[in-house]
């Protein structure tokens, strides 16, 4: 009555032509949660603290770089896998009280906040 089993043709191929921005974006989406699944964050009044998934690499192959506010991880040459991320983080980090720990594929980073020095001078009223 209503329904037919032909339906009018250009409207399946509409559907199927708007199809592959959908299938991309999907794709796109899973792609980032897959990432974000692979870093967990937390703060505290001292420290930042990352996990970060690095199956197949140990600590002789990762390098950890702290300049201000910005960490860089990256593998060495000649590791199995290949990992490379950056992070910046709304306050510069102490490298001399930071530590980092890799266990069973897992990157630890407790990195310590570096207390702001205050350049201020008083002035006195004549």
């Amino acid at each position: 009555m209503f329904f037919t089993a032909t339906a009018h043709p250009a409207l399946r191929r509409q559907t199927y032509a708007s199809a592959g921005p959908t299938l991309e974006r999907f794709m796109d989406d899973a792609l980032r949660a897959s990432r974000a699944k692979a870093c967990a964050y937390e703060q505290d009044e001292t420290s930042f603290t990352f996990s970060l998934d690095v199956p197949g690499i140990t600590k002789e192959q990762l390098s950890i770089g702290i300049e201000g506010a910005i960490v860089r991880i990256n593998s060495k040459e000649g590791a199995p896998r290949s990992y490379r991320a950056a992070y910046e983080l709304p306050q510069d980090i102490d490298s001399g009280l930071s530590e980092a720990k890799l266990e069973n594929g897992v990157l630890t980073l407790k990195l310590a906040k570096k207390i702001p020095v205050s350049n201020t001078t008083e002035l006195a009223i004549q």
